[in-house]
């Protein structure tokens, strides 16, 4: 009985870690998501006379930042 209740613990360690695992990667993915429409937003600011180059740079080291660490996945969903 003990050997099945071991089992039963381990898998569900398992199963918990893949869990973080994923959400982990939905909120990189958010973030990214996230990163990419303000680096849009700042750029539109930009060409209409609204926003500055500065701000259209900030968001792109946000971003390029942001793929450094988390990887470029979000760019192709």
């Amino acid at each position: 009985m003990a050997g099945f209740l071991d089992r039963a613990k381990q898998q569900a360690q398992q199963g918990l870690a893949q869990g973080k695992q994923k959400i982990d990667e939905v909120q990189a993915q958010r973030a990214g998501s996230d990163l990419l429409k303000k680096l849009g937003a700042a750029y539109y600011a930009e060409r209409q006379g609204t926003g500055s180059p500065q701000a259209t740079q900030q968001a792109l080291q946000a971003v390029e930042a942001h793929i450094a660490t988390n990887g470029d996945s979000f760019l192709r969903s």
